[in-house]
């Protein structure tokens, strides 16, 4: 299914964005410490969302197998 993969793609890049925010911060701690917290706020509610839209399309797989069973 395509919004499983869509899915993974947005929390995988999701997790590069938080991981490369957090190493910007470690390196300078001072500089943009307000940019960097809003923007790992911003990447952990893409994640999950992510996460809902694949666990959503898991259920709803289940759902139509259990229809069509």
């Amino acid at each position: 299914m395509q919004a499983f993969s869509i899915a993974a793609a947005g929390m995988l890049d999701a997790q590069n964005r938080f991981e490369a925010s957090a190493r910007r911060t470690a390196a300078e701690p001072l500089n943009n410490l307000e940019q960097e917290t809003v923007q790992r706020i911003e990447d952990k509610t893409a994640f999950s969302a992510n996460a809902a839209v694949l666990k959503t399309a898991d259920e709803m797989s289940g759902a139509l197998l259990d229809i069509l069973a």
